[in-house]
């Protein structure tokens, strides 16, 4: 058995931060859906998202969001 609060391929699920989200977004508006893509990015780029940590393809995400709300 598992420690609490730490998944594991039986219960992913039981990673805090995944609990932490879910109750955070009650009552918030829905997240807007996510469109799957293939994009091609240099190495270099991705390696440096990735060195940050996990969540490296919502950080890509609000980098681009927010060029497109810079541009307008």
């Amino acid at each position: 058995m598992g420690r609490p609060g730490v998944p594991s391929s039986d219960h992913p699920e039981a990673d805090v931060a995944h609990v932490v989200r879910g109750i955070v977004r009650q009552g918030l508006k829905p997240l807007p859906a996510k469109a799957l893509v293939s994009l091609r990015l240099d190495q270099d780029v991705l390696d440096w998202f990735k060195a940050q940590g996990p969540g490296y393809q919502t950080r890509i995400n609000a980098v681009l969001k927010a060029f497109r709300d810079a541009s307008s």
